[in-house]
């Protein structure tokens, strides 16, 4: 099967969190046979910031990580159509200009591709619904949304049988626990500050515990203003800036742990999405803390697979218990690992994906005369 994404940035996670789990899908749908093409826009945003930060070298970790995939880039909606024309399964990232998105359907509209999907991995279909309602998706056969909250927001727009739930999912090719124990001490957040949309829950959730725990604590992301810098000495915690994402597991295999501060988005109002870090940090095999985060559909058993927090205090004993005790430690590595093994990796994921296009590609059933 040829098949076609147009993302935002495949080489760069600068605050772009898909081409986490895209690149995982993408490399398993290539090991099955399919033949892959990826194309984005020139000029990309976080590919922009990426290069303004790091240089050309910023980008080696990316190439390291995935020999086997690479992207192309398109100047103009009529040339991303002209670039996809004839392909089998063609997906397109939400995070893409509203002009490329109707061009792909009119192209679908006019037969030049079998299947267009639109793909939803963030939260503004509830927190900016004007900026969603200027797509035109008309003519795609279905939308993607990566969890069941969001699925029945299109659901409500009229999308019916035709959004599906498609969660993202942990590259284990690349997240893995380490080959050969590693000395570990202290915590791990790898997190982007963004717009303040959690500045109170990381304070009560991992900044303030952290340090009464006697833990210290190392941060890693992007758009961190002064202020946010300011709070993290105030904590004494210690500051990195960005990360590749191929570099993630080797600081989750030196950590005693890592927290969870889920967006209020999805605490709220789509209850049930975790973010790829839940998935990645998982599949490493390292203790994961979740600050309120209600499993609605059921991915994970809280608990076993990861230690929940209601309160501040809450985490700061769980931070405690981790530190002191090796056997708890182990034990939430093992089960949130087989959890991630048996259910959550890109390969489920891409599977998952061929199932949705063969049903879509189903005929409609004849209903009988009578």
């Amino acid at each position: 099967m040829r098949i076609v994404y147009l993302t935002h940035s495949l080489a760069s996670c600068w605050n772009h969190g898909n081409a986490h789990f895209l690149r995982g899908v993408l490399r398993s749908l290539i090991a099955a046979g399919h033949r892959v093409e990826v194309y984005e826009p020139a000029g990309a945003w976080s590919l922009e910031n990426l290069l303004r930060d790091h240089g050309p070298s910023g980008l080696e970790p990316f190439r390291a990580a995935y020999p086997e995939l690479s992207s192309q880039t398109f100047a103009s909606p009529a040339e991303a159509v002209e670039r996809a024309a004839g392909a089998d399964l063609v997906l397109v990232h939400e995070w893409n200009e509203p002009a490329l998105i109707a061009a792909l359907g009119r192209a679908r509209a006019r037969g030049e591709s079998r299947l267009l999907l639109f793909h939803d991995t963030h939260h503004r279909a509830v927190s900016a619904a004007h900026e969603m309602a200027a797509f035109d998706l008309s003519a795609y056969d279905g939308v993607l949304a990566f969890g069941e909250a969001l699925a029945q927001v299109y659901c409500r727009l009229g999308w019916g049988a035709r959004a599906f739930v498609w969660h993202e999912a942990a590259d284990t090719v690349l997240f893995r626990p380490p080959a050969e124990p590693v000395a570990r001490s202290g915590l791990v957040w790898i997190g982007n500050w963004g717009d303040g949309e959690r500045t109170q829950e990381l304070e009560t959730f991992l900044f303030r515990p952290a340090r009464a725990a006697g833990l210290p604590l190392d941060v890693y992301g992007v758009r961190y203003p002064d202020d946010a810098l300011a709070t993290l000495a105030r904590y004494g915690a210690r500051y990195h800036g960005w990360v590749a994402n191929g570099a993630a597991p080797a600081l989750f295999a030196r950590a005693l742990a890592t927290v969870h501060v889920p967006r209020r988005f999805y605490a709220g109002q789509l209850p049930g999405i975790p973010t790829i870090r839940v998935f990645e940090a998982l599949a490493c095999g390292i203790p994961l803390i979740c600050a309120p985060w209600e499993d609605a559909e059921g991915l994970f058993t809280p608990g076993s697979d990861y230690l929940v927090a209601a309160t501040g205090a809450a985490m700061e004993r769980h931070m405690r218990a981790l530190r002191e005790d090796p056997d708890l430690r182990a034990a939430l590595g093992r089960q949130g690992l087989a959890t991630i093994r048996a259910r959550h990796t890109c390969r489920h994921r891409a599977e998952e994906l061929l199932a949705i296009a063969q049903r879509l590609r189903a005929p409609e059933p004849v209903e009988a005369s009578p």
